[in-house]
């Protein structure tokens, strides 16, 4: 497979992955990003020294590799100029909601992967999902986990619909975790410390107990009875969160987001046509 990898897209996520892989040393020459922002572009040859095409022309032929990373609701408009020159390459998507048989029917392509990645990729410590399709390779699926390494995990599951779970779990996680270190900052200070001090309290205690859990190996529910000594402060504080309903509520917030990834997937991520 060539070694060229096209972008389509050069916002974020992709120049995440872009910078990843020019720090790993993939020449610049071997990767080309079509983002039709001006300043965008500019960015991405002062930043990565990527040049990027205003739009889409036979230079994309070369890509072994395309990467998806357009707004959904802006792929079939992205994907008309793209598609005649990329239909052998492996589709790698990291666009919400749609689906594979969409991405397949607009590309022309029988390789495509799909995934679900988390804004902490931006910084390399993030986790995607990934779905691919039938035609497949091992050595496509060491592709991908090579193109996405520079922003964290990757986690291969069986069926697309999975997916919907991931953006639940995943996807919208770290907003769920920014709310809770927002209300713990919030009782630090009705309780006398400054901001400051509640957040670096609060995103310090949150960033050790996850490294923890991950070396451990032990269930969450361990880990905390662990810290829960009865009559003690923390037997105090989980009380009062059972009391509230709060671990059902996650849960139901959990399931309201992969609704909503269904109805999104429902909306626009089918191939034209489809039922």
């Amino acid at each position: 497979m060539s070694s060229c990898i096209a972008f389509i897209g050069g916002g974020n996520m992709a120049s995440a992955i872009i910078g990843g892989l020019r720090r790993a040393g993939h020449p610049a020459e071997d990767l080309v990003v079509v983002e039709p922002v001006a300043a965008q572009r500019e960015r991405l040859l002062a930043d990565f020294g990527v040049k990027a095409l205003a739009a889409a022309d036979a230079s994309l032929a070369r890509a072994g590799t395309v990467v998806w990373a357009v707004k959904p609701q802006l792929f079939l408009e992205a994907a008309a100029p793209v598609a005649p020159h990329v239909g052998a390459a492996l589709q790698v998507s990291i666009m919400a909601g749609l689906r594979t048989d969409a991405i397949a029917a607009a590309t022309g392509a029988a390789r495509v992967v799909r995934g679900m990645p988390n804004t902490p990729a931006l910084i390399g410590a993030g986790i995607t999902g990934l779905f691919a399709t039938d035609g497949l390779t091992e050595a496509d699926r060491a592709v991908v986990d090579q193109l996405l390494a520079p922003t964290g995990r990757t986690l291969w599951v069986q069926r697309e619909s999975d997916l919907d779970t991931v953006t639940a779990l995943s996807g919208s996680g770290p907003a769920y975790f920014f709310y809770l270190v927002e209300h713990m900052v919030a009782a630090a200070q009705s309780l006398g410390l400054s901001e400051a001090e509640g957040r670096e309290l609060a995103l310090a205690t949150c960033a050790g107990a996850a490294a923890l859990a991950l070396q451990s190996g032990e269930a969450p529910a361990q880990l905390r009875e662990k810290v829960t000594s009865k009559g003690g402060t923390t037997h105090a504080a989980i009380t009062m969160l059972q009391a509230d309903g709060v671990g059902a509520s996650i849960q139901r917030a959990v399931a309201a987001a992969h609704r909503r990834a269904q109805e999104l997937g429902d909306e626009f991520g089918r191939a034209p046509g489809a039922a």
